[in-house]
């Protein structure tokens, strides 16, 4: 235990992309391999009974049941929550495990909880929907309204909750307002930093409580997992650990060594999408096709300011609407590219492409559509790591031929 190549190094003040790649991992690893290997084991041993007892006792840092933790989960752990700025990080089988097992942690019958209503639906159907009925009342407001968050908060309120930015629209918090509501009343606080990234921001630094990344997406960033997980302080994550190891919203091995390959090139990957989102949104909105694009790295979008302040890059999510078109001729642009394919999810090295009514409320009737902001000529494109001029002239010839 004392040997110090059995000890991740000290990245606190070394760089972005040197902690990606080093955070978290023993300088030697087992069998003096570079990369931490996959533990595909369901339960560990010990070598006799006084063992098991230090173990309780002592509450060693090692693994007993794979439910509770795997070797390679505690480096991709640490790694993240280094990323964060954050103390420490849990992992989960997806995103929406991650919230779920917050949600699930810290709120009980009685609390209330406050969403700006931009939020990713499926977090606000969770709570609205599965959280009411063990008597958790969820209340939302309008994206970006601290007033109306402030007014909404009683005695009963455990928890704000927002994306930064938000998806589709690409609405950015203002975190330190977010974060001042939060400890003037004494309400613990969320932001799901997805589209984000600890590359872009992190709201940690501006006194959020918990930061949530589905790590399905630019974390791992090649479409080939599903993995989330929630930062924050040692302390207030002790609960939601130890309640992940009752409701078993695990990662499997395998999934934690693709993350954690998938993150030794984080810092190259998001330089990346963030030229292409930036070079793409600027050809987007000087097309005559195109009636609005909605990026906050363009002076144009309504949170421009607030983005350049706390955000050193944009991401490559961008959406965008088309001119005089409805739903139908909106798709033909969707179907008349050839480089990005057609999907839902972002921030794989792959560009994506999809319509937001057709893809994710297609079921919805207009007028609840419209309540969302999702409208018949919008289009949402996740920039992958192509060459941008090469994903220019494939939305050119796209938008030339409607």
């Amino acid at each position: 235990m004392n040997d110090p190549n059995r000890v991740p190094l000290d990245v606190s003040d070394l760089g972005f992309s040197t902690s990606a790649v080093q955070a978290g991992e023993a300088r030697q690893k087992p069998e003096s391999a570079i990369t931490d290997p996959i533990f595909c084991a369901s339960t560990y041993t010990f070598p006799d009974t006084a063992s098991v007892i230090r173990y309780i006792e002592e509450g060693q840092e090692r693994e007993e049941y794979g439910r509770y933790g795997n070797p390679g989960e505690k480096v991709a752990e640490k790694k993240l929550a280094a990323l964060e700025g954050g103390e420490d990080a849990v992992l989960y089988a997806s995103g929406m495990a991650a919230i779920v097992g917050l949600l699930m942690a810290k709120l009980n019958a009685g609390d209330e909880v406050i969403f700006f209503d931009e939020c990713y639906h499926r977090s606000r159907e969770f709570c609205s929907k599965h959280m009411s009925r063990f008597g958790v009342v969820t209340r939302q407001v309008k994206a970006c309204d601290y007033d109306a968050m402030e007014a909404a908060i009683n005695e009963n309120t455990k928890m704000l909750i927002s994306e930064s930015p938000t998806n589709p629209h690409l609405s950015v918090v203002d975190l330190e307002k977010f974060a001042a509501i939060g400890k003037k009343h004494n309400v613990e606080t969320l932001i799901d930093a997805t589209l984000a990234t600890p590359f872009n921001v992190r709201p940690i630094d501006y006194g959020v409580d918990y930061v949530l990344h589905s790590a399905t997406k630019y974390l791992a960033g090649h479409n080939d997992l599903l993995a989330g997980v929630i930062i924050g302080s040692k302390t207030q994550l002790e609960s939601v650990r130890k309640l992940r190891g009752i409701m078993g919203g695990i990662n499997s091995p395998h999934n934690i060594y693709l993350l954690l390959r998938g993150l030794k090139t984080f810092s190259l990957r998001m330089e990346r999408h963030n030229r292409n989102g930036q070079a793409i949104a600027e050809f987007l909105e000087s097309h005559p096709k195109v009636e609005k694009v909605y990026y906050p790295g363009l002076p144009s979008h309504k949170y421009y300011e607030v983005a350049k302040k706390t955000m050193s890059g944009y991401g490559g999510l961008i959406t965008f609407l088309i001119k005089d078109a409805d739903w139908r001729k909106t798709a033909d642009v969707i179907d008349a590219v050839k480089i990005p394919r057609i999907g839902p999810s972002l921030g794989g090295v792959e560009s994506l492409i999809e319509q937001p009514l057709v893809m994710s409320y297609f079921q919805l009737k207009p007028e609840e559509r419209a309540k969302f902001g999702i409208f018949d000529n919008m289009i949402r494109m996740s920039c992958g790591i192509e060459d941008a001029e090469d994903l220019i002239a494939d939305l050119k010839q796209a938008l030339d031929s409607i």
